[in-house]
């Protein structure tokens, strides 16, 4: 039997009804090599998406070849779709992958976070492509433990994959790449802010901050909650 042919993108769903029934379905669709969103907005896309406009400090763009903030960009469907809830409005949302479905019953800047954290993901923004191999692997509703495991997990294998013959034992890598995060989250929120007067937007960006802010100095602290699991292994030695 010929093996069924692979696609080039993938689809992500989400479904959420809102607190008036009412239902809202975003089907994300992915470049399955580069993790890049396909999807596009519908009509001009509005002001506060423009490079320039709070541009993030950090930014390695030019308005020559990127006229809106790619990161910007890929919030506008969401913002359309779910901006104008507040914060605490219940919602159910149904996450639909190629492998599983996932139902979860939260609040709007929950559900708006972690869909949020995926589009970012997927933008063409070089900060953030840190963060597409996370997203091909999407974990709908990571809490802490899983957000560090998957981070750390992601950098040690693409240090393996850049060859080097000394591993980053000090994470400062790490470290970098997630303080260039926190500044887009920061001009981000700037940026939602000016579009709209609900607070689910922001305040869903401001809880997927709080994964950002955990891979700060010092990382002690913040590995220690997953140190035990490796107990038995590390007392018993690395066995060839």
């Amino acid at each position: 039997m010929a093996n069924k042919r692979v696609s080039n993108t993938f689809r992500i769903d989400y479904r959420f009804t809102l607190p008036d029934r009412r239902r809202e379905d975003i089907s994300l669709r992915f470049d399955r090599a580069t993790m890049v969103l396909r999807n596009h907005p519908r009509q001009s896309p509005p002001f506060w998406t423009e490079l320039t406009f709070n541009q993030c400090s950090h930014c390695p763009l030019s308005k020559t070849e990127y006229p809106h903030c790619p990161v910007a960009l890929n919030l506008v469907t969401v913002y359309h779709r779910m901006g104008k809830l507040m914060s605490f409005d219940k919602v159910t949302v149904n996450i639909i992958t190629e492998q599983r479905r996932i139902c979860n019953r939260c609040s709007a800047q929950e559900a708006i976070s972690s869909i949020m954290g995926l589009v970012i993901a997927a933008s063409r923004c070089p900060h953030t492509h840190f963060l597409k191999p996370m997203a091909r692997f999407h974990l709908p509703f990571a809490n802490r433990e899983e957000t560090i495991w998957r981070a750390l997990a992601t950098y040690l294998l693409a240090r393996h994959f850049e060859g080097l013959k000394k591993a980053d034992l000090s994470l400062d890598g790490l470290v970098k790449i997630y303080d260039n995060i926190a500044r887009i989250n920061d001009a981000m929120v700037v940026r939602l802010r000016a579009a709209s007067r609900k607070d689910s937007m922001v305040n869903a960006l401001v809880h997927l901050d709080v994964f950002a802010k955990f891979m700060m100095p010092p990382l002690d602290d913040t590995l220690a909650s997953i140190r035990a699991l490796f107990k038995p292994f590390l007392e018993n030695g690395f066995r060839k």
